[in-house]
């Protein structure tokens, strides 16, 4: 196995919510790699805990009632979870840089668009307030605003264009790292496109390494590199995008494409997931998907699946997969997946 070269290294993250009416346990022993100048695709249901994952990257977990239970976040080397706050001021917007949900309540609605850009400049750059504003009119050029209308505030641009403003100013400083949690949700499609099309052409031309989160397929098909399929909190299968989409291994991963709709045979019906996530604050013992899976086994009742192999670097968490299974052929391909 090649040796990797990791910006972020995420090892059996596990995060609890304290409320009063229960514990929530929003991770389990969560695990990210991203490498550097690569994209990874985070895709599961809502609910599952990506946001979650991004946020604790940064540390911005609301606490309360938000704990760190478990496990280590390492980025450019250095386990941030351990970090005075000082240093994580220096870490968010340099080098890990975030591109929220929601661009209709990211951004400041009193302040003028290039201020906003120009206010992240200031906070890492030397040079001054006149280098800032500078900067920010660059970035709108860059993702395709002109840059008079810098003046202008966020009710004054369409959806779309305020998506632009916030990766502006998410690449105002030139992250190592980008996180981009469901850029795309409150876009058109044909303003995802472009919006899609923009990132990838700003990924390559600053090696970023960027951490996809989605519920769409689509889009893990059109930018990412590899794929984590997160359920309740844990990556239960990843790989490279041809491992994932060609080779699926997880009920669960089946059930996300068995889902989409049929483009060549529109009368076909689609096939949901039956059921819902389980209850984050009452997990079942064994596999998480267990009362969903139509393959489930005794054993998956009550014992959590090991990781399985596929090659180097897809791999599965689920008990069809371990050797005496194999050798019997129980194990399913993508094909074999029915209601």
């Amino acid at each position: 196995m090649s040796e990797k070269n990791l910006k972020v290294d995420i090892k059996d993250l596990s995060v609890e919510f304290r409320t009063d009416y229960g514990i929530v346990k929003a991770l389990n022993d969560m695990d990210v790699e991203l490498e550097e100048g690569e994209t990874l695709g985070l895709v599961g249901e809502t609910g599952a805990g990506k946001t979650t994952t991004a946020l604790s990257m940064l540390r911005l977990i609301p606490n309360p009632p938000g704990v760190i239970t478990g496990g280590s976040v390492t980025i450019n080397g250095k386990d941030i979870l351990t970090l005075p706050e000082k240093d994580m001021l220096d870490i968010r917007g340099n080098v890990v840089a975030l591109i929220f949900q929601d661009p209709m309540t990211s951004l400041d609605p009193v302040i003028t668009v290039e201020e906003q850009i120009a206010e992240v400049v200031e906070l890492h750059e030397e040079g001054g307030h006149q280098h800032a504003r500078d900067r920010a009119r660059e970035m709108l050029e860059l993702v395709g605003i002109p840059c008079e209308r810098g003046k202008e505030y966020p009710h004054q641009f369409s959806g779309g264009m305020k998506q632009r403003v916030v990766i502006a100013i998410a690449l105002a400083c030139t992250p190592e790292i980008l996180i981009a949690d469901e850029p795309t949700t409150a876009l058109d499609v044909t303003i995802q496109a472009q919006v899609l099309e923009m990132m990838r052409d700003l990924r390559n031309k600053y090696n970023t390494s960027m951490l996809m989160i989605t519920h769409d397929l689509g889009i893990v098909a059109e930018i990412c590199d590899k794929v984590s399929v997160v359920y309740a909190g844990h990556v239960i299968e990843h790989g490279t995008l041809e491992d994932v989409f060609d080779h699926t291994r997880h009920p669960y991963t089946e059930g996300l494409f068995n889902s989409l709709p049929n483009l060549e045979n529109r009368s076909e019906k689609l096939k949901p997931i039956k059921g819902l996530m389980p209850d984050p604050s009452n997990l079942p013992p064994g596999c998480a998907f267990c009362p969903r899976c139509n393959y489930a086994l005794p054993i998956c009742e009550t014992e959590k699946p090991p990781r399985y192999y596929r090659n180097d670097e897809h791999y599965v968490e689920c008990h069809l997969y371990n050797e005496q299974n194999v050798k019997e052929g129980k194990v399913i391909e993508r094909a074999d997946y029915n209601e």
